[in-house]
């Protein structure tokens, strides 16, 4: 992406974010103080500004701030944006509040129709008892109709049982008969009507159903409270309580972000006030081809020569030298050095002193030439 291009993205989406954010809030605290709605909208606006300036200024004058001063401004930074998060839940939590009193209210409505539904059930149910014991009735007083003999029968009225002659039963018998079937009729039409209401209640039921827009825009919410076990108001209030805190956290590091982008946009000046070119060090290629490595025999390393260093010089009594040739001619530098300084301390006379330090001195000389020759000869090149 072009370098100029993404500061002014950043802008784009840290205002769009920030506004969104501070207008929510705003809102949300005035629904909470209600009482005090204007005053509360206006202290909520200068807060959610304060609380983008502070977070300019500390990104960019955080080294030259004061401990004390960076502190409180840290501190007021993180209150405001829980003040700014408390805004944004008491709107959500309204919302949501809302569609759950109108789904409540939808349910307790169907629910009401559902008890209506089923008293008309229980009431359908007697009735298709009784048409039964009717339909009992109607097929002996025919059986007896039929048949011409001797009948007895219990009176629906008396409840008696009656016994009648082949010749006057059969007035009796269609009768009976007659009333039977237009009690089973009157039934009948009953059941019918308490058929007609309850489709009408099933209809009414499926028709709330389709239109409830509440429960269609909650469908998320109400799968995972299935899923989990958990209330809806829980469910909610843990899907509010993600998005609060990536809101607002996430406004002001776009902020940030985009003070940064800008700043790294400009120019880098150098000491003269004049833009400083930036120039890509070209990097140096190692030859294909190394002889030092590849074909060593071919070089010519000269070996050092082979010299003994100068022999000590001759002394004689308390002063004789030990045998150096062990030493270095480094080591044997320094012990000379340490003589010269025993011999000064020495109680000797002067004359003898002054000769045994000329001795050492002329000898050191030439094993530091000797040194010199030998570490020049070690050289290679």
């Amino acid at each position: 992406m072009n370098k100029k291009l993404l500061p002014w993205l950043l802008l784009i989406c840290a205002l769009g974010l920030s506004s969104t954010a501070a207008y929510y809030s705003v809102v949300g605290l005035s629904i909470v103080f209600a009482g005090v709605a204007i005053p509360v909208i206006i202290m909520g606006s200068f807060l959610e500004i304060s609380k983008l300036v502070i977070a300019t200024y500390l990104h960019n004058q955080w080294k030259r701030t004061y401990t004390g001063l960076k502190v409180y401004l840290t501190l007021s930074l993180i209150v405001l944006s829980i003040i700014t998060s408390i805004g944004i839940y008491g709107l959500l939590s309204k919302g949501f509040q809302s569609n759950i009193t109108k789904m409540e209210i939808d349910s307790k409505r169907v629910a009401n129709i559902e008890v209506k539904k089923n008293k008309f059930l229980e009431t359908k149910q007697e009735y298709v008892t009784e048409k039964q014991n009717i339909e009992g009735d109607v097929s002996q007083l025919r059986e007896a109709l039929s048949t011409g003999t001797t009948t007895q029968y219990k009176d629906r009225e008396t409840g008696q049982i009656l016994t009648v002659n082949s010749s006057r039963a059969r007035k009796t018998f269609e009768k009976q008969l007659d009333k039977a079937l237009g009690d089973k009729d009157k039934i009948s039409t009953k059941i019918e009507a308490l058929n007609d209401s309850i489709t009408n209640l099933e209809i009414t039921i499926l028709d709330m159903e389709v239109d409830n827009e509440v429960g269609n825009e909650l469908g998320v919410i109400k799968a995972f409270s299935e899923l989990s076990g958990w209330s809806l108001q829980a469910v909610a209030n843990l899907f509010i309580l993600i998005l609060i805190f990536v809101f607002d956290p996430l406004a002001i590091t776009l902020v940030i972000a985009t003070n940064q982008a800008f700043k790294d946009l400009k120019p880098i000046k150098n000491m003269y006030g004049e833009d400083k070119i930036e120039v890509e060090e070209k990097k140096t290629s190692e030859p294909k081809y190394n002889p030092l490595t590849e074909h060593p025999e071919d070089i010519y390393i000269p070996e050092p020569k082979k010299e003994t260093p100068p022999p000590p010089p001759k002394m004689e009594g308390e002063y004789s030298l030990p045998d150096m040739s062990h030493m270095t001619p480094a080591q044997q530098i320094k012990f000379l050095q340490t003589q010269i300084s025993i011999i000064s301390k020495s109680k000797t006379p002067d004359s003898y002193k002054s000769k045994y330090k000329t001795e050492l001195i002329k000898h050191q000389i030439k094993l530091k030439k000797y040194q010199s020759e030998l570490e020049n000869d070690q050289k290679t090149y």
